[in-house]
């Protein structure tokens, strides 16, 4: 603070802008470091104790196989209910609530030249979401590989890093002038941009945004998902508290939905999203037909949720048909535009 004071006491505008920037930056960095500590300790110290009865020789290394096999394949987890209302709230705020942030904290807080709130709010789902991912296969019946398992989270992360910076600037650029419902070059203040190689660059950010960070951000995290659906079933004869959803399920089940919507939409990641229901519908039926196993309430509530968010996407496309603006930017027969261009496209109207 003495610092801030010493260097822009003649300049009280900036002096604010900076107070906030700092402050904010120091209460993220210990937020994320609060996060990080609590799914970090309980894994590490389960480890370091299983550790020191090897060194007492209190537990051997085959009873020690023996107990992680028995955990994979002997018991049911449940429902599990902290995690999905974890990832359900936080791709809502995070995810779903960045743009919506941007719009409601003052623009003086958070400089054009500054990362906005929005930027932080990617930070951290990209911090939470890989420790909810790894949580999840972790817990799955079936042993998922190791390295299969980073893999999957790395290029997870790669994605959403490179989506990070490529969206941070795309939406600055409103208040510039772009419009989403318009192509790059389309765009009125591309047009007067000179030279005109400087079209060529934003064009290159808007595929690292909307094309690479999106493909390497969502094809992991459905694979993810497909991976922990995978090892989800159990006997038919199994409890019924096993095998159907309990009333929490049922109620995080629309929000999940409508998220899933809002994701696949606004992401333009339909083929990848169609895929990963294809392939849990596909494992499904061929374990019925092979052990007469059947999906069990997690994996359940992902293929449920999943065939809500296809109907939510099937009722939205209707609705905006015919809409020739938008058609314009979404050509094809796969035709699902974003929920942002269509707002862009609304607002100007009005306007």
């Amino acid at each position: 603070g003495l610092y801030i004071q010493g260097t822009f006491v003649n300049n009280s505008n900036l002096l604010s802008v900076r107070d906030h920037f700092d402050i904010l930056q120091i209460r993220f960095i210990q937020t994320l470091l609060v996060l990080c500590a609590l799914d970090i300790y309980v894994p590490l110290n389960i480890m370091s104790r299983r550790r020191r009865g090897r060194e007492d020789g209190a537990v051997d290394q085959s009873s020690e196989d023996d107990f992680r096999s028995s955990k994979r394949a002997g018991s049911h987890v449940g429902f599990l209910t902290g995690l999905w209302t974890l990832m359900t709230v936080q791709n809502w705020i995070l995810d779903f609530g960045r743009p919506i942030a941007m719009i409601v904290f003052p623009l003086e807080w958070f400089p054009l030249s500054m990362p906005s709130v929005g930027d932080y709010f990617h930070m951290a789902y990209n911090v939470i979401t890989p420790f909810c991912l790894l949580q999840l296969l972790d817990l799955s019946p079936r042993r998922v590989p190791t390295t299969l398992r980073y893999l999957t989270v790395v290029f997870m992360v790669m994605g959403a890093s490179i989506h990070l910076v490529g969206d941070s600037v795309n939406h600055r650029l409103i208040y510039s002038g772009y419009q989403f419902h318009l192509s790059v070059r389309d765009n009125p203040i591309m047009q007067n941009l000179e030279p005109k190689s400087l079209v060529d660059s934003f064009e290159l950010l808007y595929f690292y945004d909307e094309h690479l960070g999106h493909l390497m951000w969502y094809i992991p995290f459905f694979l993810a998902l497909v991976l922990f659906a995978w090892g989800s079933f159990v006997p038919k004869s199994a409890p019924v508290a096993q095998r159907q959803l309990p009333v929490v399920g049922h109620l995080l089940l629309w929000p999940s939905a409508l998220y899933y919507w809002y994701l696949v939409t606004e992401g333009q990641i339909f083929s990848a999203y169609i895929v990963a229901v294809a392939a849990i519908v596909a494992i499904a039926l061929y374990r019925r037909m092979t052990s007469d196993d059947v999906l069990d309430c997690n994996g359940r509530f992902l293929l449920y949720t999943f065939l809500l968010t296809l109907a939510m996407i099937a009722v939205w496309s209707g609705y905006l048909w015919n809409d020739k603006v938008l058609r314009q930017k979404y050509p094809g027969l796969v035709y699902i535009p974003e929920p942002w261009s269509w707002y862009s496209l609304s607002f100007n109207l009005k306007r």
